[in-house]
């Protein structure tokens, strides 16, 4: 950028500082490796005008993000980058953290209510803001995938399913997900895919898979199908991964192949 339009208002690097709470010195450092480049005055100072903000801005949301600067130079330099697609994906995750932040809060509010005396808090109150934080942290993790591979309205139908659980219907789905971590980490130790016990996992898999879709739409394809999207995700693998050991969500992967993947 050669400079700016004599109208336009520039700002200092101080002012930016004080503006957005960045420091002086990590402008500079952004403008020593051409993440953030101001021009600079007559005077030789650095002058940041909208064009220079507008690429703040966005630096700031993918920080936020937890993108790394070099990841960050990347996806802004990317001669496809859209920048009004990228704010509306930030302001749709932002809004969706915000729809989570609320339910914890008023959780958390309404159970200091209740141990204060202040009001009662039921176990029912509880059990619905817990099951709306999992939703919209579910939401945050994978939403996009699963909206793009099934669509919205698979993906709403899918959350309406767990909104609507009872307090029974959780706790079961809660200790059937356990069973398939059980069986996962057994199934591991046989390594056998095509063993017993991991068609016992295919099958518990597929019953816990089964509970958070609507009835009827679960069949032995769907479930290989969306046993195969675990794969193509790094935040799908990490799921079972994390939870039992690497490696674990490509077995799942081959137990569910191996059990209903002559049905996909």
């Amino acid at each position: 950028m050669c400079g700016h339009d004599e109208s336009e208002p520039t700002y200092s690097v101080g002012e930016v500082s004080r503006l957005t709470g960045v420091t002086v010195r990590a402008l500079h450092h952004w403008d020593e490796i051409g993440l953030l480049h101001a021009p600079r005055r007559g005077n030789g100072y650095r002058a940041y005008g909208t064009a220079e903000l507008d690429r703040l801005q966005q630096i700031l949301l993918y920080r936020a993000m937890g993108v790394e600067l070099t990841g960050i130079k990347g996806i802004i330099d990317d001669p496809a980058f859209d920048v009004r697609q990228a704010l509306r994906s930030h302001l749709a995750r932002l809004k969706e953290d915000r729809l989570r932040t609320d339910a914890l809060i008023a959780s958390v509010e309404g159970t200091l209510a209740r141990m204060e005396g202040r009001c009662e808090m039921t176990e029912h109150d509880r059990f619905r803001a817990l099951k709306q934080a999992a939703v919209e942290e579910n939401e945050r993790k994978y939403g996009d995938e699963v909206r793009a591979r099934w669509g919205d309205a698979a993906a709403d139908e899918a959350n309406a399913v767990v909104l609507g659980m009872s307090e029974d219907e959780w706790r079961e789905t809660q200790e059937l997900e356990q069973r398939v971590l059980d069986l996962l980490s057994q199934a591991m130790d046989g390594g056998d895919p095509c063993s017993a016990t991991a068609a016992e996992l295919s099958d518990a898999h597929g019953a816990w898979v089964s509970r958070h879709w609507k009835n009827g739409s679960y069949t032995p394809e769907a479930h290989v199908g969306l046993a195969r999207m675990y794969l193509a995700d790094d935040r799908f693998r990490a799921y079972y991964d994390e939870r039992v050991r690497p490696g674990a969500t490509a077995f799942l992967v081959q137990a569910i192949e191996a059990r209903d993947g002559a049905s996909a």
